[in-house]
């Protein structure tokens, strides 16, 4: 796919998720990975009203080669980058169930979601939880970085899951699936639930291997 091609995907979903409620007023951004960098979505811009053009280009060094002003998160991509090396984009949404999820006491940080459905188990699997730190904090990078080598998604303490896919449309529907999961997680709590065994987990990695 080419770079043109990839712009106009990122604005493509990035209206989707605006338009779906996935994602509110600025809050946000995309990323596609590049032979010579990245193009991730523009500082303070809507995912619901992207310009192709204006999306930023980055080299591997973070240096704006072409478009605006790069969102102030871009470093978390770059972070989920390093770490997972054979991941092609990211989805970075401030998603309202899954941010609620984030600030539950007693979650497990290991892997904050159940075995609810196969699809999560398939598109998300395990859901590690990083800690709180303050917008633009580089201690963020590092851990993201960290979480992000046991798994493709995480899911930021009071902001917002990051997830990894190896193409645009692959992370676009894992982060929806997992908004999804925390809606039914939320929906169950304090009733008796069901959820999918060990093995049928074991079994469904066996099945569909990522």
């Amino acid at each position: 796919m080419s770079e043109r091609d990839l712009r106009e995907r990122i604005a493509m979903h990035g209206k989707s998720l605006f338009d779906r409620g996935l994602t509110a007023g600025s809050s946000g951004n995309l990323s596609v990975r590049l032979p010579d960098g990245m193009l991730v979505t523009p500082t303070n811009s809507c995912l619901g009203r992207l310009d192709p053009d204006r999306i930023s280009k980055l080299d591997h060094n973070g240096n704006v080669l072409a478009g605006d002003k790069p969102s102030k998160e871009a470093f978390l991509h770059h972070s989920m980058y390093q770490a997972r090396p054979n991941e092609q984009s990211i989805v970075h949404l401030h998603s309202t169930h899954s941010v609620a999820v984030s600030v539950i006491d007693g979650i497990d940080p290991e892997n904050v979601l159940p075995p609810i459905t196969a699809y999560h188990v398939m598109r998300v699997g395990k859901l590690p939880l990083v800690p709180y730190f303050a917008p633009g904090d580089e201690r963020l990078a590092e851990a993201v970085e960290r979480a992000a080598t046991l798994s493709h998604a995480v899911l930021l303490s009071n902001h917002g899951p990051v997830v990894a896919g190896k193409s645009l449309d692959a992370a676009v529907y894992a982060v929806e699936e997992l908004e999804e999961t925390a809606k039914l997680f939320l929906l169950l709590r304090g009733e008796q639930t069901r959820y999918l065994t060990d093995a049928q987990v074991a079994d469904l990695h066996e099945r569909f291997p990522s």
